[in-house]
């Protein structure tokens, strides 16, 4: 996609030190059991607890190299897709495909993830010890070694960074963002910077501006979000409630890589039809990052927390203000539209889309989440038969929780599905004989 998308009309994350708190007081889902017999299921369940080590950004990053790693590994055997290195990684004949699965996940895994080679090296060598020894499993796993070697020294130098750059903005403009509690910069501030997997360049993305301080639409979504998001609020459902608790301790890639897996079990698909898929979508969900990150530095539009508190400033009329106004879950420090949930999700639920169909589906989103305030540590348990209804709750969730604005929402629902398309669209595509 070359053009600026002209169509269109929202963040799972805080500061690094906030969402590694919430991560890892989660007591995280493992693999379904009905995935447990295909290797590539099971392992990206593997990669998605592992990852939760670090913030949800780099998350989605690593997820994406994980799983090409994985499918380039297997379909270095099968020959089934077009691959995705430029110089495509090699099997022998016979290799076992199964075997290159399991070490390229546990490469790219152990790679970046030092302090759980233990238990990596455990679940390799259970899997592993699964499969005939011969020459088959042992060109498998050369295989799987050489796609993910290949992988980690194409991501090198993608400007992810080990810190994260921050920004301490100066702006009291209405409009314009400015820190909100417990922040003490804007952080991933060198995220739209960071090479996408599969979209030419974030700039491609670029979103309309979010509405007008003065217009309807801003004063609609203002008074949603004040009325829904305050801590205290007597309006908001128990059950937004949930799904506002649940979608702040579950990134992008958590969640969609438990749908996918559920999904991918539930159809029978093969080996090579889920190592593609997977691929697909955590490229789909880490480049709508990257993009929604693009748009966020570029509008650099204000948090509910400081609007809504700085209401009687606008110049609108239909807007009071509300002083005291506090959110039901941290802000995250960065400014506010799009939203980042909104797009990472809605970047590999397009994908899912395409590949799996929209509805008709079995999806369970599990997770346990932290207190907070008066409200204990839970585990909080969302069922689904349609994609759509994953997306609906995401956005609920951040205006719910107080810290999104609904065009916020809007904007990263559309942004997703835009790199989702470009995503599924482009990359990965079937060799037809």
């Amino acid at each position: 996609m070359t053009s600026v998308i002209r169509h269109l009309e929202s963040g799972i994350a805080r500061s690094i030190a906030r969402v590694s708190v919430v991560i890892l007081l989660s007591v995280l889902v493992s693999a379904s059991a009905t995935a447990a017999d295909d290797v590539v299921l099971k392992w990206n369940g593997i990669a998605a607890r592992t990852v939760t080590a670090t913030n949800p950004f780099n998350q989605a990053r690593i997820m994406a190299i994980t799983q090409l790693a994985v499918f380039e590994a297997v379909n270095a055997v099968t020959g089934d897709y077009e691959p995705y290195l430029a110089t495509p990684t090699a099997a022998s004949p016979g290799a076992s495909a199964e075997a290159a699965a399991i070490v390229a996940a546990h490469r790219v895994l152990t790679n970046y993830f030092p302090a759980a080679v233990g238990s990596l090296d455990t679940a390799r060598d259970l899997d592993l010890g699964a499969i005939v020894d011969g020459p088959e499993k042992t060109a498998g796993k050369a295989v799987g070694m050489a796609a993910a070697n290949a992988m980690i020294a194409l991501r090198a130098n993608d400007g992810s960074a080990t810190a994260p750059l921050t920004n301490v903005p100066s702006s009291t403009l209405s409009g314009d963002y400015q820190l909100t509690t417990g922040c003490a910069a804007s952080v991933f501030f060198n995220w739209p910077t960071v090479t996408p997997f599969a979209i030419r360049s974030p700039a491609d993305f670029l979103l309309p501006a979010p509405p007008a301080l003065n217009s309807e639409g801003y004063a609609k979504d203002y008074y949603e979000t004040h009325t829904m998001g305050a801590i205290g609020s007597l309006a908001r459902p128990a059950d937004r409630t949930d799904v506002a608790r649940l979608y702040a301790g579950t990134s992008p890639t958590f969640a969609l890589s438990m749908a996918a897996r559920q999904i991918a079990a539930a159809k029978g698909m093969s080996l090579s039809e889920n190592a593609r898929a997977l691929a697909l979508i955590m490229m789909g969900a880490n480049d709508s990052l990257i993009a929604s990150f693009y748009n966020k530095y570029h509008y650099n539009f204000w948090r509910p927390e400081t609007g809504i508190r700085n209401g009687k400033s606008q110049d609108n009329r239909k807007i009071e203000g509300d002083a005291a106004f506090a959110t039901l879950i941290p802000t995250p420090c960065f400014p506010s539209y799009p939203s980042n949930h909104a797009s990472g999700t809605n970047g590999g639920l397009e994908v899912m889309r395409r590949v799996f169909g929209a509805a008709g589906h079995d999806i369970t989103i599990s997770n346990t989440v932290p207190a907070l305030g008066s409200l204990p540590a839970a585990t909080i348990t969302k069922h689904y038969t349609q994609l759509n209804e994953i997306a609906a709750d995401v956005d609920d969730a951040r205006v719910y929780g107080g810290i999104h604005w609904r065009f916020d929402q809007v904007a990263g629902n559309e942004l997703g599905r835009a790199v989702g398309t470009e995503v599924a669209k482009n990359h990965l595509r079937p060799i037809h004989p």
